[in-house]
Formats: C-alpha cells, sequence, structure tokens
C-alpha cells in the first residue's frame, strides 16, 4: 500500500521487536527492524520513516545516540521511547529531546498502539537547543509561563522542565510540601501541550469514597446499584483528549490504586454496570505532598503504578528556599486581590523583611491568605507590620503577645495551642479527617474526639 505509514524499530529484544512489528503491520503500518542504533541511524540517512520506536538499552545507544541524531536531523519525526530499564535521568533527557512519549516494558499492545495513533496524529515538536532553553528561562518566563512567579534558581529550573514536558504526553508526577502550587504546575503543563483544546479534570483522590472510586471515575449506567438513577460519565470520559489531574494520589487505597493502574497502563476501563470497555486518550499528571518512593517501599503504594505515574518527577521547592520569589508572589498576590478603588499602594520595608524571614509553613497558599487579610485589615496606603498576623511579625514586635500568655494559666495556652494546631492541620488538608488524622498522628476517632471537645468543624475547612 502505497499509503502505508512506515515505523522503524529499533529493539535488541528479538522476541518483542518482532511480535511488535507482526501486530502493528497487523494494524496497517510498515515496520523495519533493526536490532542497534547504529543500523537505525544508517537506515534514516537512506529511507524515510514516520515514526520511530525505540528501545533505550541496546547496543550503540547508551548514550542516547539514535534519541540526539534522530531528534537533531530528523526532528519532523515523532519518536517513542519503550524501555524495560526506566530512570530519571533518561527520561528527563527524552523528555528534553522531544519524545512523544516514553513507555514502560512490559507494556500492552493496546497501550503501544494508543501511543502510536496519538504520535502519528501530532507532528513532533523541533527540540530545543540549550541556547534557546536559556532565552525562555531567563528572557522570557513571565511572558511564556504568566502563572508560575519567581526568579529563584528552583524556579529557573522548574520553568525549564515545564516547558520541555509541555511538549510530550509522557506522565508527570509533582511533589511537594501542601502550598507550594502543583495544581498550578500541572495546569501550566496541560495548557501548553497539544491538549489545552480538552478537558483539565482535577481529581481530588481525598475527596472519593473508596466505594465509589470506579463510579466516579469510569462512570455507571442506571441501575447498577442502588442510586444509579441514570446513566452517569466518569471523569475520566470527560477529558478524553485532555489530561487527568490526580491531586494527593497518595492517599488513593490499595484497591483504587490497582483500578487506577489498569486505566493509565491500558487508557480502557469499565463503567459500572457495563461489560464493553471505554477507550480514552488522557494524559495523567499527578500531585502528592508525601515520599511515593518511601510508601512504596513501606508497601502503601503500588510499585507498577508508582513507576507508570512517575515517568517525569517535579518536585517543587518549599516557599522559605525561593529567596525573593516571596516578595513578587506578595506583589503578585497585593494585584490581584486588592479591590478597584483601594488606597493600597504596598508593602513597608519592615513588612517585607518579615515576609524573608518567615519560615512560611504553608508556603504560597498561606501567603496568598496573608495578603488577602492584610488587603482587608489594613489601614493606610502602606501595609505596616501592625496589620499582620502575630506569627510573621518580628521578634520586637511580639511583646504583647508574651504579655497576654503572661495572664493565662498553662492549661489555657496549652488549650489554645492544640486548637491552633487542629485549625492549621484542617485547613492544609481542607477538612479531610482522614488525612488531618495521619498528619496528626491520630485514629480518625480520635481526632473527631479532640474536634469535638475544642468545637470545631471540619466542615468549616471543606
Amino acid at each position: 500500500m502505497a499509503n502505508q505509514q512506515r515505523i522503524l524499530i529499533a529493539d535488541d529484544e528479538p522476541l518483542y521487536r518482532d511480535t511488535t512489528a507482526e501486530l502493528l503491520r497487523e494494524e496497517g503500518y510498515e515496520c523495519i527492524c533493526v536490532e542497534n542504533a547504529d543500523d537505525a541511524i544508517g537506515l534514516l540517512r537512506e529511507h524515510s520513516f514516520d515514526l520511530i520506536l525505540s528501545d533505550l538499552n541496546m547496543p550503540g545507544n547508551l548514550k542516547l545516540e539514535l534519541l540526539k541524531e534522530g531528534r537533531s536531523k530528523y526532528s519532523h519525526i515523532p519518536m517513542i521511547v519503550v524501555t524495560g530499564v526506566p530512570s530519571i535521568p533518561t527520561a528527563i533527557e527524552s523528555v528534553r529531546l522531544g519524545i512523544a512519549d516514553y513507555l514502560l516494558k512490559p507494556v500492552k499492545f493496546e497501550e503501544l498502539l494508543t501511543a502510536v495513533q496519538r504520535a502519528l496524529r501530532h507532528p513532533a515538536a523541533p527540540p530545543e537547543t540549550e541556547t534557546e532553553i536559556e532565552l525562555v528561562s531567563k528572557t522570557d518566563r513571565r511572558g511564556k509561563f504568566p502563572e508560575i512567579i519567581g526568579d529563584s534558581p528552583a524556579m529557573i529550573q522548574l520553568l525549564d522542565i515545564v516547558n520541555r514536558v509541555a511538549a510530550s504526553n509522557t506522565n508527570v508526577l509533582i511533589t511537594g510540601e501542601s502550598g507550594t502550587g502543583k495544581e498550578v504546575v500541572a495546569n501550566t503543563i496541560h495548557h501548553h501541550s497539544a491538549r489545552r483544546n480538552h478537558a483539565f479534570q482535577i481529581i481530588d483522590c481525598t475527596a472519593i469514597p473508596d466505594a465509589l472510586f470506579e463510579s466516579v471515575l469510569f462512570g455507571h449506567v442506571k441501575g447498577s446499584f442502588t442510586g444509579a438513577i441514570k446513566d452517569q460519565k466518569g471523569l475520566l470520559r470527560h477529558c478524553d483528549g485532555g489530561t487527568a489531574f490526580f491531586d494527593e494520589v497518595g492517599e488513593l487505597p490499595a484497591a483504587s490504586q490497582a483500578k487506577l493502574l489498569r486505566a493509565v497502563q491500558e487508557q480502557t476501563f469499565t463503567p459500572v454496570g457495563e461489560s464493553t470497555p471505554v477507550k480514552v486518550d488522557t494524559r495523567f499528571i499527578c500531585a502528592t505532598n508525601r515520599d511515593l518512593q518511601s510508601e512504596v517501599d513501606a508497601g502503601r503504594f503500588r510499585q507498577d503504578l508508582f513507576y507508570r505515574l512517575a515517568v517525569i518527577p517535579i518536585e517543587l521547592a518549599p516557599l522559605r528556599e525561593r529567596g525573593d520569589d516571596v516578595v513578587k508572589l506578595a506583589d503578585f498576590f497585593l494585584e490581584q486581590l486588592r479591590p478597584s478603588g483601594s488606597n493600597i499602594t504596598g508593602f513597608s520595608n519592615e513588612v517585607i523583611d518579615c515576609f524573608r524571614a518567615y519560615r512560611w509553613p504553608g508556603n504560597i497558599r498561606e501567603l496568598r491568605n496573608v495578603i488577602e487579610r492584610t488587603i482587608t485589615l489594613g489601614r493606610g496606603e502602606t501595609i505596616e507590620v501592625g496589620d499582620l498576623p502575630p506569627q510573621l511579625r518580628a521578634p520586637d514586635d511580639s511583646s504583647s503577645d508574651v504579655a497576654v500568655l503572661s495572664e493565662i494559666s498553662r492549661d489555657e495556652a496549652l488549650d489554645n495551642a492544640d486548637r491552633a494546631y487542629l485549625t492549621a492541620v484542617l485547613k492544609k488538608h481542607n477538612g479531610v479527617i482522614a488525612s488531618a488524622a495521619r498528619q496528626a498522628g491520630l485514629s480518625r476517632q480520635g481526632l473527631n474526639k479532640l474536634l469535638k471537645r475544642h468545637g470545631i468543624e471540619a466542615n468549616d475547612f471543606r
């Protein structure tokens, strides 16, 4: 067939290589197979191809020679990496070179075929040179990624990775403390990708009851269980063609992890009450404030799911490690939150010093809340130290707090500290009892007892 699309398969495992080629031929593709990178590069020089399907660990490609040659001289040809020995450095370098997908062996043919069809639909993006990356990082960061604020070294590195990852379909795992902006980064990756015209679906893993996970994620048909009064599309079907963002994926129980794994691997799922699987084309970006590798080592998170989700890991630095980014963010939030007609023009030098000295345990989310409070309570054109909440004030300004403590009993002070801690933990976890109890080292029942004693309602933080 003259219009057959031609695929170059480079892999030193004969069984995998030949089986993959045969299956792809049955789908109507022409396949040329080689067992090393040198032969692949030779064929690229003599023949035209529509797609390159390459192993990483094969002769002639130990330093990614095929990927580098393919992307520098044949940038119009999309490339898919399939490897049985994944590593973070090779994954990041592969994405930097502009590959279309990065798959892990053993890979099911349905998953591979989906990646092939997707890569052939979307032209390959030319790889960026180091000079181009440097220009994006140092002169046009705010222009290209206005959602991400900051010029610290940590942010320059982050923007480089976001710039590269957005051009691929690779799954991404974003880690960092609560409040560091994981959702903002995920949204930025989506809106600078080829999927930008499709849905960015946020899935809060702490908000889905275990028993309803399949129904919420995959959908159900009328009558499939008590209360299913009509057909319901699941969240994954809503983001077909787009991006599924699983927030706090580390909170998923084991049963839900197994169900998610199949959807990630095969890009298929079966709605509750249905017998026919539904196929989707979805990119998965996940976020967690947990150390998932430690969770895997402890047996609380599936290793196979971890490797599927963490192809490209992105770790966000806490605000306390970002230097003067805190000042830039404060200015940004002041401009964003200040109501029209407000006479507040900025912060005093003393307030800026407080911002720089404070540890910001709640990170960017806490900073935003502080700015919103100071705008509401500020009494002049400039926000002064007296307008800040007590925890931000300089040590010399804390005498009034000491005076208050000296007038109450130790039991009252401890009671107040306990109340403040419980409030902070609930706020951090948006009122989710299970997550708050885990951080506090309590059972759910124990936390509920404390909340009742202090008259605190978890629902007030949701």
